[in-house]
């Protein structure tokens, strides 16, 4: 008996009920692509996601938005539900932390659209203790535009590009020969202990390598520096009774660590896959593997990039089959989001939404769950499967 949690990073399916508290009532980054595919306007035909759609997405995405989810086909044989959010932010840490069992209900700071966006002090601080020759950027900013605008003269100058977006971080673009990546990741270590004092949840790695504008490409080489969780998760439970909990992708990143046993790294959505099927083949009995699949976001979602986000959901969907065949009796699985990303939407940010909860596995009996209040219900219907002590949040579906 084991779990398996796979994020499709972003994959929104409706506006959550406090959406226009974030400035995103009518934000459905699944329908919305569904419906940009359906109309033609990609010049190619519907949304092929046979599999997820066996699972129950289209249901769950109906209940979420029926205004603009397609109709399902074919036996379901999954549970299927959809999930607001109790946290207060529509970020990553939050999606994460809320979905094993820990809402953030209190806020994080943020930095102002003011140019510059940081406080001085926190810049001085940082360019002091890192012994930089300054900084650029200082602002909120696109990370692929700002790299492509401010790239070469960081690599003229050696000043990192320090930006940030609507999420509650503080992005660090450097080049990874000029600057050097190992500089660049202990720039970000000096910046998460200076941060930590403006209740940042994250700082983030990024860097580059090209020589000139229009060339510059960032690399797998990401690494996150976020604050510990507050308090324990389902991964801290189940490590402390005795499970092997592995983090693929940048879960471990995520939870700072906390909470897992093994973290095994892997390079865009594919190679993610590869390895989250070898975990489901050697992974031992009542283990969790908890993947990350961050191309959906990253590379898709904040691009805008609505074609580019339908394929990919295509080519996930086209594995679904090897990963069920590598499951054992007892297994279950679960398919869900942190927030959404409509590539519709104006601006480059998440997207406040309901997210799915697709569940399946040998003996997981298929039908609907609902509206769920909270992502808390994942990480406690994985609990109640695995035998785990129960958390303090959530209601399983189990």
């Amino acid at each position: 008996m084991r779990a398996i949690i796979a994020v499709l990073d972003s994959l929104g399916i409706g506006s959550a009920p406090d959406a226009n508290c974030f400035g995103d009532a009518g934000a459905n980054t699944f329908g919305h692509i569904a419906d940009v595919c359906t109309g033609g306007k990609l010049g190619r035909g519907p949304l092929r996601v046979p599999n997820l759609f066996s699972l129950g997405l289209a249901l769950a995405a109906h209940e979420a938005d029926p205004a603009v989810a397609m109709p399902p086909s074919g036996e379901i044989v999954g549970r299927y539900g959809a999930a607001a959010e109790l946290s207060k932010g529509k970020d990553t840490p939050s999606g994460h932390w809320e979905m094993m069992g820990l809402p953030v209900e209190t806020d994080w700071g943020y930095f102002p659209r003011t140019v510059p966006t940081f406080p001085a002090a926190l810049t001085e601080a940082l360019v002091e203790r890192a012994r930089l020759p300054g900084v650029l950027g200082n602002c909120h900013a696109s990370g692929t535009e700002i790299i492509d605008r401010l790239g070469t003269e960081h690599i003229r100058t050696g000043k990192p590009i320090c930006y940030t977006s609507a999420d509650s971080v503080f992005q660090i673009a450097a080049h990874e020969t000029h600057f050097g990546l190992e500089r660049l990741y202990e720039v970000c270590e000096i910046a998460r202990g200076l941060v930590d004092d403006y209740n940042v949840g994250r700082v983030i790695a990024r860097p580059f390598v090209g020589e000139r504008s229009g060339e510059f490409k960032r690399t797998a080489n990401r690494h996150d520096y976020a604050t510990p969780p507050h308090k324990p998760t389902l991964l801290d439970v189940a490590k402390a009774q005795g499970s092997d909990v592995i983090a693929i992708g940048k879960i471990s990143d995520i939870f700072a660590g906390s909470g897992i046993t093994r973290s095994l790294k892997a390079d865009g959505n594919d190679k993610i896959f590869d390895t989250t099927i070898e975990c489901a083949k050697t992974a031992p009995d009542g283990s969790i593997t908890f993947a990350n699949f961050v191309d959906f976001d990253q590379s898709y979602g904040h691009r805008r990039d609505v074609a580019g986000y339908a394929a990919a959901l295509e080519a996930f969907d086209a594995r679904i089959s090897e990963l069920r065949a590598a499951l054992r009796p007892g297994d279950l699985v679960v398919f869900s989001a942190d927030h959404g990303c409509d590539p519709t939407w104006s601006g480059t940010d998440h997207t406040r939404e309901y997210v799915p909860i697709l569940a399946f596995g040998p003996g997981i009996a298929p039908g609907p769950v609902g509206i769920r209040k909270t992502f808390a219900d994942i990480g406690q219907s994985i609990a109640k499967h695995l035998g785990l002590s129960p958390l303090p949040v959530g209601t399983s579906f189990l």
